[in-house]
């Protein structure tokens, strides 16, 4: 048993209420990967759980933090042993047993990934769930034919977490990127990350008939609602539109034309659940062919693990550029 620092959540009796609390690691969530903390990042399912905005967590209490990266101090699993570096993002945390947001964390082996050679623990939480998710979506999108002969990549939400990993990750690969978001002030910013063009969405102007003239090869969109609504008329014919953000709106008003004259395919991309082999192939490419040039302008704060609570009112009015990452570990 140790005592340790964590961001613990509670709703009781007493209504929600969150902030740092000491426990001992007998209390973690059971599994068989006992870490220690190094660095977890702030997402906005994190700032919607630390708050009680939005309903993240299924069982109280709980420690915060969808993801985590640090070193194994005990296992029982064959996988692991101690000192080994390892990282977890979404798999339950911060949803069904403590998160990230602790100098320990017990996790399932299921769920536990080895840290690629090539990245430190810093770096694959710099790139955490939001370069998760953009990678994932590139993977999905290839598996299903999106070549960069197909057209530009849009990205919308571009200032994002995601959206920024998108653009360093998706042009990495070969692919024009075409960033979209109301931040003009950050263009320079993203072309720097690999944007070809920025387009500002107060400017947009979609058509709003069934089918346009064919202008991207595909979409990540980040956004939902008119937003996306507006881009699937304007995707080529077989193209890819990737959705996992609801930033706009979580509706959807649209026609199938799109789908039955040109091909175009909706992926969903939920990187909360993603099985393990595909959680480990989308690893090993961020730390190969796919790895972001950019993780140290993208990673644009640190907060120590009491002062994350500081990040969450930005974050959810809109407000937050790039990554925030947490120093858990001393």
């Amino acid at each position: 048993m140790t005592n340790f620092r964590a961001f613990r959540i509670h709703q009781d009796d007493a209504g929600y209420r969150a902030g740092i609390e000491t426990m001992d690691t007998d209390a973690l969530s059971p599994g068989e990967v006992l870490v220690k903390a190094e660095w977890s990042s702030v997402n906005y399912k994190d700032a919607l759980a630390g708050t009680g905005k939005g309903k993240i967590l299924r069982i109280f209490p709980l420690n915060g933090g969808i993801d985590v990266a640090g070193t194994v101090v005990a296992s029982t699993s064959p996988a692991f042993k101690e000192g080994d570096k390892v990282l977890a993002t979404g798999s339950g945390l911060s949803e069904t047993r403590d998160g990230g947001y602790g100098e320990y964390v017990r996790l399932p082996a299921e769920w536990t990934v080895a840290l690629p050679t090539s990245l430190t623990t810093r770096e694959a939480m710099i790139i955490g769930t939001a370069g998760f998710t953009a990678a994932l979506a590139l993977l999905r999108m290839t598996d299903n034919r999106q070549t960069p002969a197909l057209g530009p990549i849009a990205i919308t939400g571009a200032t994002g977490g995601v959206g920024m990993l998108g653009i360093d990750i998706f042009s990495r690969a070969g692919y024009e990127v075409h960033a979209i978001s109301g931040k003009a002030d950050r263009f320079d910013f993203l072309r720097m990350l690999g944007a070809s063009e920025c387009v500002d969405r107060h400017r947009l102007a979609f058509s709003g008939k069934p089918m346009d003239s064919a202008k991207y090869g595909g979409l990540l969109d980040n956004v939902g609602g008119t937003t996306l609504a507006g881009f699937l008329p304007l995707i080529s014919p077989y193209g890819n539109a990737a959705i996992c953000g609801l930033a706009g709106s979580p509706e959807l008003s649209t026609t199938v034309m799109p789908f039955i004259i040109r091909g175009v395919s909706v992926l969903g991309v939920a990187s909360a659940g993603t099985a393990r082999d595909i959680r480990d192939e989308v690893w090993n490419r961020l730390s190969g062919e796919w790895r972001p040039r950019h993780l140290d302008a993208i990673c644009t704060r640190e907060v120590a693990l009491e002062d994350v609570t500081g990040v969450f009112g930005t974050m959810l009015e809109g407000g937050s550029f790039g990554r925030t990452v947490v120093r858990v570990g001393s």
